[in-house]
């Protein structure tokens, strides 16, 4: 049933009749999402042809020619998603939706309850517990098993692999849903970084370019362009946090505003780009593409930049298939995704997660079928297995041990 849940929402066709190409010509052509150009041509006969100028890396090509590229099906088919369905299904109530670290850790001072994160106050260190909440629409959707492991560790991965672009906060990971962080002074600024003009959510680039807005928090936008479609070039678009929602500005409201200074904004705005073209080409080695994410930052007492949070998760960033894209992008199709984008727009189906005081429960197969695609990224870019935890121990009572043990073994 998860399947067709799934599949309903894959695979509406939007309006757009592109012009057809052959299978065959689609999966020969292997490009880097980084460095292809998608450029519409006039119209002919009421389609839209896209050309795309791709050069690949010999090492990125040597795997595809070796590898059989990656699909959604094997979401669907693999034997590994039987044995971690078999997990997720028993871990459903053992979810981690609250932490309580100021209670049974007794040198943790305040608590600071984020929309996924919950950080404590170590003294000269900040203790991050990533747990399973589910957030979308400035809202808590539902518990995910195994989802705050999946993002703790992802960021993890990703954090050791950028040290040459940005250093980070991180100090020590005691455990599979916690890392404990240097304090860094925060900026109150999230940069957005987007390669393609997409999303359902109100501050999504789709939603805005559809409305009309071709001015962008600094960006200028070509008229003409889909949904979906590739962006001329990534661009950046911060936002700020205003109440319990973020808010779109430009990178002349964030200096003027004095959020940060402009030498600040300068350095960390020119990282956050960088981050994501590493990420979409590290992602386009797996056969993925890393479509859209952000960044936050944060300044260390020697005045180092720090990248901080998370780093290309499936909760941060929109992943889409990149064997399936461009044909599905022809016919007028949503692509593939390995996001939690299919819940969104499960959530945007049956009620207005905006406006709903109450919202209804998620549907158990939606949930298992998003765990399931959250430990699929992470393994699929990793290129390792997710290490499910070896017993059924409550997740609270590990996190208590392990942060204690490790906050005494630090300076």
């Amino acid at each position: 049933m998860a399947e067709q849940c799934v599949g309903a929402v894959l695979n509406t066709p939007k309006t757009v009749n592109p012009r057809r190409c052959s299978f065959s010509q689609l999966n020969q052509l292997h490009f880097s999402s980084s460095l292809c150009k998608m450029i519409p041509r006039k119209p002919q006969s009421g389609s839209l042809s896209i050309a795309l100028n791709a050069t690949s890396s010999s090492s990125a090509m040597a795997s595809s020619q070796h590898l059989p590229p990656l699909s959604l099906e094997a979401l669907k088919t693999s034997e590994r998603r039987n044995e971690v369905m078999d997990a997720i299904q028993r871990s459903i109530g053992n979810c981690l939706s609250e932490t309580h670290l100021d209670v049974t850790v007794p040198s943790l001072q305040s608590k600071t309850r984020g929309k996924v994160r919950d950080i404590y106050d170590g003294g000269d260190y900040l203790v991050l517990v990533t747990t399973d909440r589910q957030s979308a629409f400035d809202r808590i959707l539902a518990s995910i098993p195994f989802k705050g492991q999946v993002l703790n560790e992802t960021s993890l991965w990703w954090f050791n692999r950028t040290q040459h672009i940005v250093q980070n906060a991180v100090v020590a990971a005691p455990d599979k849903n916690v890392t404990i962080a240097k304090k860094c002074s925060v900026f109150p600024v999230e940069f957005v970084v987007r390669g393609f003009v997409t999303g359902s959510t109100d501050t999504s680039l789709w939603t805005v370019y559809k409305k009309g807005t071709r001015n962008y928090c600094g960006n200028t936008l070509p008229d003409g362009m889909v949904k979906n479609q590739k962006l001329p070039a990534n661009i950046l678009t911060p936002t700020t946090k205003a109440a319990d929602h973020d808010v779109p500005v430009t990178p002349d409201e964030i200096i003027q505003s004095g959020l940060m200074t402009q030498a600040d904004y300068e350095e960390a705005s020119a990282k956050a780009l960088k981050l994501f073209n590493y990420g979409q080409q590290v992602a386009m080695q797996q056969g993925l593409i890393l479509v859209d994410t952000k960044y936050e930052f944060g300044k260390a007492p020697d005045g180092t930049i720090l990248l901080i949070d998370e780093v290309h998760t499936p909760d941060s960033s929109r992943y889409w298939i990149a064997h399936s894209y461009q044909e599905r992008f022809w016919n007028g199709l949503e692509p593939e995704n390995v996001d939690k984008e299919f819940l969104r727009l499960w959530f945007k189906n049956n009620c207005d997660p905006y406006k709903d005081e109450v919202l209804p429960d998620a549907p158990a197969e939606l949930v298992s079928e998003l765990a399931w695609r959250y430990i699929f990224l992470y393994e699929t870019i990793t290129k390792s297995h997710l290490q499910l935890p070896a017993t059924e121990e409550n997740i609270h009572d590990r996190i208590t041990r392990n942060v204690t043990e490790a906050l005494a073994s630090l300076p």
